[in-house]
């Protein structure tokens, strides 16, 4: 699916932005639910990925691929990611604390910075715009740019 060639370049730039948004989504779900991550991973490839919401109304296409890596990377790696976000945030707000969507964001973006090349730049970029989609009217934006320049210079040094 992703790597369709005949995809224009900004295309592919759009579905990995609703996969990172899904990913969230997804992370949050399962926290909240208690549910495995193969059965929110089925449920969003299933019933989410461009289906439709109302008539004319569709969901983003996502990537599926770097879905699928960022849900098993955040799972995988969970435990190395909430101690970067711990060491992120300040000391009276462990990753506990914080809005469970915001700990999904940060797992989310922590698995893209942990286990992928994307650079980290990119990665801020993107779940800063996934953070503004969520709180389009507060300042979790700028609290999550900040986190994940630390978490950033934390997992990839050489990159700034």
């Amino acid at each position: 699916m992703t790597t369709d060639p005949a995809l224009s370049g900004n295309r592919k730039r759009q579905m990995k932005s609703a996969a990172r948004l899904y990913a969230v989504q997804a992370l949050f779900q399962m926290e909240h639910s208690g549910q495995t991550a193969d059965l929110v991973r089925n449920e969003f490839l299933d019933f989410r990925f461009g289906a439709e919401v109302e008539e004319g109304v569709d969901m983003a296409e996502g990537d599926v691929d770097l879905f699928r890596k960022l849900l098993d990377d955040a799972v995988n790696w969970q435990a190395k990611i909430d101690q970067m976000t711990d060491r992120a945030l300040v000391a009276k707000w462990p990753i506990a604390r914080i809005d469970p969507t915001l700990r999904a964001l940060f797992r989310a973006a922590g698995a893209e910075l942990v286990q992928s090349d994307t650079p980290p730049k990119v990665v801020i970029v993107e779940y800063v715009d996934v953070a503004k989609a969520f709180y389009p009217e507060g300042k979790e934006s700028k609290f999550v740019n900040a986190v994940l320049d630390h978490m950033a210079r934390e997992a990839r040094p050489e990159a700034f």
